[in-house]
């Protein structure tokens, strides 16, 4: 038995904060149940990010599928901004009122892993980037945070069942395990060789029992040219000067003819490592910086209220779009009656919130996550972190 929820109780509207109950309860008792339309929004995001990635609106849709409202969205994988509407909900109170905390957990998450990594494979330049963190968190959370991971720019993930959810082979090397079991790093490699398809890459762990540098030699002189690559993992307590111990292996495996040889770095790799390791680094595992990347702390608020405008202090009342300009990037929110798509660089605005749900009807089957990660690719290219 794990401590999870089935997800039949989030569908029941059993994963809630207790007030929404008591507060379906008294609306019930007073049959008060005006149409409502309530927004999602971020009035900030986390360590000074500038900008964020909308994600979890695929799992999100599923849910609100079962429910009496309309729903419009940003696509999954779009670029957002703090106080720009993400997501609105329109419908009776009622209807959702108990939903509010599992909606939220839904896209808070999500987009805070993808976004994350959207930075990471961005900080990485072209070099290859695959997800580590799943052992870090509850395994139940693990292809939910693999697949924001890949959405988000990550080139493989490591669990299977992460793979099969994303369309992807799951990536991967060799555990320390094998190695210790098999004695040695160049009979663990040789063994790797011997019993694997030809279509899985050599890569040798190289830091479990000698130095890097001599160990690296000694799989390269091993297996040769079939040895793809070596993945540094080595602990912080021997790390020293990293980026040294990486230098210092390419010399010597330059020097004897192994020039194609790659290096892959794993290990507490996180943003700040990047820019210093990409000169001797062709490729980085990332775990927990991943896995474990801050929520965004989106709250859903009501707006309108029977089709007035209507909202608590410190928040915007009334429905809005969302626009953005193709040609010059420009974005605006304005209020949902006003229109006008013409951008003052005469380039043409166009909608980011989109209808998704219209009670119970789908109006968009959701993309491939290949499709979503490589159209967060292209917008990657202009942003700054």
């Amino acid at each position: 038995m794990f401590f999870t929820a089935d997800p039949r109780d989030v569908i029941a509207g059993r994963i809630t904060d207790v007030y929404f109950e008591r507060a379906l309860t008294i609306l019930k008792a007073k049959g008060i149940d005006p149409v409502v339309k309530a927004e999602f929004i971020a009035k900030g995001l986390p360590d000074a990010w500038k900008w964020a990635l909308f994600t979890g609106i695929d799992e999100a849709v599923p849910l609100l599928k079962q429910l009496r409202v309309k729903v419009r969205a940003m696509k999954e994988g779009t670029v957002f901004y703090p106080y720009e509407p993400v997501m609105e909900i329109e419908g009776r109170y009622q209807d959702f009122c108990v939903y509010e905390t599992a909606l939220l957990g839904l896209i808070c998450q999500a987009s805070g892993v993808a976004t994350k990594a959207a930075r990471v494979k961005k900080l990485a330049g072209g070099r290859l980037v695959m997800s580590f963190g799943a052992r870090r968190m509850h395994p139940i959370l693990a292809p939910m945070i693999e697949r924001n991971a890949y959405i988000g720019g990550c080139d493989g993930v490591a669990v299977v069942k992460s793979g099969e959810l994303i369309g992807e082979d799951p990536m991967g090397t060799m555990p320390h395990s094998l190695i210790l079991c098999m004695g040695s790093t160049v009979d663990a490699i040789r063994a790797y060789d011997e019993v694997l398809e030809p279509k899985l890459k050599r890569v040798a762990l190289i830091d479990t029992f000698q130095d890097e540098k001599f160990e690296t030699l000694n799989v390269a002189q091993a297996l040769g040219e079939r040895l793809y690559a070596v993945r540094f993992d080595t602990p912080g307590s021997r790390r020293g000067d990293f980026y040294r111990i990486l230098e210092e292996t390419r010399w010597e495996l330059d020097l004897r003819g192994f020039r194609h040889v790659k290096f892959f770095v794993s290990g507490g790799i996180n943003e700040a490592d990047i820019p210093g390791l990409n000169p001797v680094v062709d490729g980085y595992g990332i775990g927990t910086s991943i896995s474990n990347a801050p929520v965004v702390d989106f709250a859903m608020d009501i707006v309108e209220v029977d089709g007035k405008p209507l909202a608590k202090r410190g928040k915007w009342s009334g429905s809005k779009r969302v626009i953005a300009c193709a040609r010059c990037g420009e974005r605006k929110v304005i209020p949902n009656d006003l229109f006008g798509s013409t951008c003052s660089c005469g380039g043409v605005f166009s909608d980011l919130l989109v209808t998704v749900l219209d009670h119970g009807q789908q109006l968009a089957d959701p993309e491939p996550p290949a499709r979503v990660r490589q159209a967060v690719l292209e917008r990657m290219q202009g942003l700054e972190l």
